[in-house]
């Protein structure tokens, strides 16, 4: 038998073993949460807010840390949008030109987006007690911002030099300004990527609990202002389950279905925008 017909037959196979195994896996983390979780998930989990103290507390639910982790990540991906769109347009060559700094701050990014999420958070606490304030929405928020920079600005540089030049010459050629080009052109053939990485981003911030473990603090109540402390998903998950009342436990897996379904629906959000609006998009 020909050499390469056993090379291919080799790689196929592995290939389909490669893929096997991340269906399998996903499948049986999915299958797993929702068999531990969907029994206990009731109305009453969702709409009302924990009751008897902290994590430990066996009454109520867990409406403070689905509002909570929303609030989060919503105020902490807003804030990181508006600086990354920012320095993922200055990183184009018309603005940067190639400049040693634009090299400087990719590596930044870079070396940003490898931090451990409990180094943001070890900062962020160090922020605090120098500021003389405690756990907090804002800390939370602001964390989770420095988290998520990284990973939407280099996700929007990417899908931005996927723009055509030649898109941009004809935009310069008659008579546009380079703002004009990166507002009008760039940014609307950006478009679909530029949120898929704005999604990406706000499904780390809300599924993430070091960053935010010693910022935003844990509490059975809404909070009513940024400095209020917050509840949230994973750090509902993390504490409940580590207790021995199962009733407290029960919460954990409920508050893992509900993280679970918030992910899955910004994956599938992700591909329906990518796909709705690719096809508007000049090759």
């Amino acid at each position: 038998m020909d050499i390469r017909i056993i090379e291919e037959s080799v790689f196929k196979t592995l290939m389909i073993l490669s893929l096997t195994t991340v269906i399998g896996s996903l499948l049986v983390v999915i299958g797993v949460i929702l068999w531990r979780g969907l029994p206990v998930l009731t109305l009453d989990m969702i709409t009302k807010t924990a009751e008897g103290g902290y994590y430990l507390g066996t009454g109520g639910g867990i409406l403070n840390a689905i509002v909570g982790s929303l609030y989060l990540a919503v105020g902490g991906t807003a804030l990181a949008f508006i600086i990354s769109v920012g320095i993922a347009f200055y990183l184009q060559n018309e603005y940067s030109g190639g400049t040693r700094l634009a090299s400087m701050t990719r590596l930044s990014l870079d070396i940003l987006w490898g931090t451990p999420s409990i180094v943001y958070g070890a900062f962020g606490f160090m922020v605090l007690m120098q500021l003389n304030m405690r756990a907090s929405l804002l800390g939370g928020i602001i964390v989770l911002t420095l988290l998520e920079i990284p990973i939407m600005t280099r996700a929007m540089e990417e899908v931005i030099k996927t723009v055509p030049q030649e898109l941009k010459e004809v935009s310069y050629s008659l008579g546009a300004t380079r703002l004009e080009t990166s507002i009008k052109v760039v940014a609307k053939q950006a478009f679909p990527g530029m949120i898929t990485g704005v999604l990406i981003a706000f499904g780390r911030g809300i599924g993430d609990a070091a960053s935010i473990l010693f910022t935003a603090g844990y509490t059975d109540r809404i909070p009513g202002s940024l400095f209020d402390a917050t509840a949230s998903l994973p750090l509902a998950v993390f504490f409940q389950l580590g207790t021995p009342l199962p009733q407290v436990q029960q919460k954990a897996y409920a508050s893992a279905v509900i993280l679970l379904i918030i992910i899955l629906i910004i994956s599938i959000t992700t591909r329906l925008i990518g796909k709705k609006y690719t096809k508007y998009i000049i090759r």
